[in-house]
């Protein structure tokens, strides 16, 4: 099994960025414990999506640590691709999108895999979730996300941005990607779309962008990216090419069933620069109870 993670929207020198803010009581940053319980869940492979400048300073900082527990593979998110695949040359300087970074692993992820963002803490039980069902999975048209209950996923200190699951039996029916905030004790979902706002219940389930997928999705993103280069033909220096829409058209269409793993875990993250005194005492705490060890 191997898990991709999403980290292409590091800057230059990572000066600065929530990604590489110490966390840990030994200065470990959050990719440590992504990796250390993904690791232990039995996910033998990782896959660093980067840009291509930042390669010797991310080797450097976070791939030597972990590359004698676990294979590495480093893959840059760049437009060539694109061109390749839609003979259409776009030049820009901000990435194309989840779905695209996706896409360009297709020539080192051969098996089942998971993919998570670099700069959130998904909690152990999400990672065994995950693993149990990517190693028992053998339908190519199966995925799976992991469903977070909303109360477990908020910030303190604002809005987060969460895709809103609906499922029939535990498999997703839709994903609307939403603003959500805590007003007057109650969870007010904005959908990014510009529909009309509703609420949701502290239990309601969410999506953090853990999904696991089969090899058979690099087919259909390739696909799709021609269909959509043309849809977005005039918008094509701010267009976003994104998993969750990719997966949701594939789910109305029939064309794939998603497993919605509902976890205990809780998330925490820095959306916010004051996140990032609650993560730390969070992560203390479960190094005292022993979920973690002092030093990764």
């Amino acid at each position: 099994m191997t898990l991709v993670i999403m980290a292409a929207g590091m800057g230059s020198r990572f000066g600065g960025l929530k990604q590489i803010e110490p966390v840990g009581p030994s200065g470990e940053i959050i990719i440590d414990y992504s990796i250390y319980d993904a690791i232990n869940a039995g996910f033998d492979k990782v896959v660093f999506i980067i840009k291509e400048e930042n390669y010797e300073l991310f080797k450097e900082i976070i791939g030597d640590k972990i590359s004698s527990k676990v294979a590495v593979e480093y893959v840059f998110q760049k437009n060539d691709n694109i061109k390749e695949i839609t003979g259409l040359n776009i030049e820009r300087q901000k990435p194309f999108g989840t779905a695209h970074a996706i896409l360009c692993c297709k020539d080192v992820v051969k098996e089942n895999f998971a993919i998570i963002n670099s700069d959130d803490f998904y909690g152990r039980d999400a990672y065994f979730k995950m693993a149990e069902f990517l190693k028992n999975n053998h339908d190519l048209n199966a995925y799976a996300m992991v469903g977070y209950h909303l109360k477990n996923t908020t910030s303190k200190n604002g809005a987060v941005k969460r895709g809103v699951c609906e499922t029939i039996n535990n498999e997703l029916s839709s994903l609307i990607e939403s603003s959500i905030a805590e007003i007057d004790g109650k969870f007010i979902a904005t959908p990014l779309s510009g529909a009309e706002s509703f609420e949701l219940d502290a239990d309601a389930l969410v999506s953090m962008n853990m999904f696991g997928f089969t090899p058979k999705i690099f087919e259909y993103l390739e696909n799709r990216l021609k269909s959509f280069v043309v849809e977005n033909e005039n918008n094509l220096e701010k267009c976003e090419y994104l998993i969750p829409e990719i997966v949701c058209e594939q789910v109305k269409n029939h064309e794939v069933k998603v497993k919605v793993l509902s976890t205990t875990s809780v998330w925490h993250g820095i959306t916010y620069r004051e996140d990032k005194e609650e993560l730390v005492e969070a992560i203390n705490n479960l190094v005292k109870s022993g979920e973690y060890p002092s030093k990764i």
